[in-house]
């Protein structure tokens, strides 16, 4: 399996084109902008993509998904708390920010536990909620791509609507901080981390 990272859009959201090489088939993950870089790394490594997966409704994290939707053959998946965001530009905050007013219908709703198959890569689907009533987190063998849950050396904010952070730490402790310590971290953005890095040094999960 290949991860590709690609801070996209104005706001530098971590995109994820995530492939496997015996098949070349892949997902998105978080297209938050810079649809014409994304579809050239799509391009050059020859990939099929199945699946635009969203960790969440911000607009920082799917102000490209409209272009993007409409390039390539993919469905578009959301957790189900999140539709509603993903729908009304009102409330993934795209309305107040640069790239305009964005929504969009998913093409299919996730939930805790899911598996996402792409070539011969499964991926699970683990509600993160906190950030945002529908966070997910989603694991691909050892590694995890965290959205704004996690990140390195802090948490996703708790101060926008659908935000709490006693929840957000809950969901920290009880889903992501189970799985040792060499896992990779994949934030919604910044640098990768691992598990273990987290556990010992993140000030907030102390």
């Amino acid at each position: 399996m290949k991860i590709i990272r690609i801070p996209a859009g104005i706001y530098a959201a971590n995109c994820y084109v995530i492939y496997s090489e015996a098949t070349r088939d892949g997902i998105v993950v978080d297209p938050g902008g810079d649809v014409d870089e994304i579809l050239t790394s799509v391009r050059e490594n020859q990939l099929k993509i199945k699946y635009i997966v969203l960790t969440h409704g911000h607009a920082d994290h799917i102000g490209g998904i409209i272009n993007l939707k409409k390039a390539l053959p993919a469905s578009v998946m959301i957790h189900e708390e999140d539709r509603e965001m993903l729908i009304d530009g009102s409330k993934n905050l795209s309305t107040m920010m640069a790239m305009g007013t964005i929504e969009i219908e998913p093409d299919l709703l996730l939930k805790d536990g899911d598996i996402i198959e792409f070539g011969d890569e499964k991926a699970e689907i683990i509600h993160t909620p906190g950030h945002t009533k529908g966070g997910i987190c989603i694991k691909i063998g050892d590694n995890i791509i965290t959205g704004d849950t996690l990140f390195a050396g802090s948490i996703g904010r708790t101060d926008l609507p659908g935000g709490d952070y006693e929840t957000i730490i809950k969901s920290i402790k009880d889903k992501l901080l189970i799985y040792l310590d060499d896992v990779q971290v994949f934030p919604g953005h910044g640098a990768p981390s691992t598990i273990g890095r987290e556990r010992v040094s993140n000030p907030f999960l102390r």
